[in-house]
């Protein structure tokens, strides 16, 4: 009996051996006791029917309606869309409680084995749960395998953000000269472009003194002159006007009605005058006196080579400005099949075509004149004459063709405009007639 119980013991001790390989696996034994709250198992008798199978509630009439419930609940939760990061968690938190649970069976399998004792149950049960442990084991190292790493990456990310934040001041440092930089060399051309606006000031202002002495010794009498050579600057562009409406199948007799109606001509070919004096009225609207650098224009025998010299000065916005009124966009298409010239003058180009070079001699007449009463008779006014108005000779005159007749009492249309100066007046050109000419017509 007592060798009987000795060799149980010896047997007892060599099967429990393999429970205390090292110091870990004791600890992690009595930690999992501790979480486990086996407080006392005891020893289960063979007789008891112990079902291991049944470690999750048992649903009976009791609580059937509870276990309802709780399903209901976890149905909810599954539903719920989830990251894929929160579903591995998932995954791995259910491998560790399922270990947990596989330990905890192997352990009260494992102290079955000692009640009655048997030596190969008790084997198997040591084997068992070694192996949970060792399974244990292998999470816990993955678990913390896994941390370490990310660890990392934050560590990782958070170097890289730093690094970019670096290099980011930096290009802000960067930034800061540069902007502070050109604020400097804004400031000093700021400055530099007052000190050319004096300087220019003070040019424009010599050279209007300069002009006003070269244009000092004129009077009305000059500029009596340079009112007839706009007459016949108008007269010359005209021609090549009237030649293109000809040459595009116009009907000359209708354009002359519409420009002026109810007009008693003495010849048919004075319906000329209607066109210069559509031409004129367009030229001279919103006339200004006012002085402006001429320079050696009107000595220039082609003036596009002061305007291709210059074209942002006064005297090429004013052709930019007359050539959109003089010359109607259907006019112009008519004469060339296209807007070319158009879009050329109002994109701020002038192109050298012999049309639009008769028009610019013409212009360029109407601008001198406009900046040479500004130097000598800077208050001088404009006048014009109505259709129908009594003829008045001091203020007015005939056209050159209408001289050789002597009753003449009605205003048709005015040719040219009259001026109003300090020392004189300039008179305005008409078109009269008496009433009925012998040869005359609508």
């Amino acid at each position: 009996m007592g060798l009987d119980s000795d060799n149980q013991g010896m047997e007892f001790a060599a099967c429990s051996k393999p429970l205390k390989p090292s110091a870990n696996v004791s600890e992690i034994v009595s930690k999992f006791a501790k979480v486990s709250k086996f407080r006392s198992i005891g020893v289960f008798h063979t007789s008891e029917n112990v079902n291991h199978g049944h470690v999750y509630p048992v649903i009976t009439g009791d609580n059937a309606r509870l276990m309802d419930g709780e399903c209901g609940e976890d149905v909810r939760f599954c539903a719920k869309k989830i990251s894929p990061e929160r579903a591995v968690l998932f995954v791995e938190l259910v491998q560790l409680f399922d270990t947990l649970l596989a330990l905890k069976i192997a352990y009260v399998k494992f102290q079955e084995a000692h009640v009655p004792y048997d030596l190969v149950r008790v084997g198997f049960a040591d084997e068992e749960v070694m192996l949970q442990l060792d399974r244990l084991g292998k999470i816990k190292k993955a678990y913390e395998e896994k941390q370490l790493r990310e660890a990392n990456a934050i560590s990782a990310g958070l170097a890289r953000s730093l690094a970019e934040v670096k290099v980011m001041e930096q290009q802000l440092e960067k930034l800061k000269s540069q902007a502070k930089n050109k604020g400097k060399k804004v400031a000093s051309l700021r400055k530099r472009l007052q000190e050319l606006g004096t300087k220019n000031t003070k040019l424009a202002q010599e050279i209007e003194e300069r002009e006003r002495e070269r244009f000092a010794g004129l009077n009305h009498y000059s500029l009596e002159s340079l009112v007839r050579a706009v007459g016949k600057a108008i007269h010359d562009f005209a021609k090549p006007l009237i030649a293109l409406m000809k040459h595009s199948d116009w009907d000359l007799d209708q354009a002359a009605c519409a420009i002026q109606s109810s007009v008693v001509y003495a010849k048919r070919s004075h319906k000329k005058y209607a066109f210069e004096a559509y031409i004129a009225r367009r030229m001279f609207r919103g006339f200004l006196q006012q002085p402006c650098f001429l320079g050696n224009i009107m000595k220039l025998d082609d003036p596009i080579v002061a305007l291709t010299e210059d074209p942002q000065s006064s005297f090429a916005e004013f052709c930019r400005e007359k050539y959109m009124l003089v010359v109607h966009p259907r006019m112009e298409e008519s004469f060339f099949g296209n807007l070319d010239h158009r879009n050329l003058v109002a994109n701020g180009m002038h192109p050298c075509t012999p049309f639009y070079r008769a028009f610019v001699r013409m212009a360029r007449c109407v601008w001198y004149l406009q900046a040479l009463i500004g130097y000598i008779e800077p208050e001088a006014e404009i006048f014009g004459v109505k259709q129908g108005a009594e003829f008045v000779h001091v203020y007015m005159e005939v056209v050159d063709e209408l001289k050789e007749y002597e009753v003449m009492d009605k205003v048709e249309f005015m040719v040219m405009p009259g001026f109003i100066l300090r020392g004189g007046l300039i008179r305005s050109q008409v078109y009269v007639s008496e009433g009925e000419f012998s040869n005359g017509g609508r």
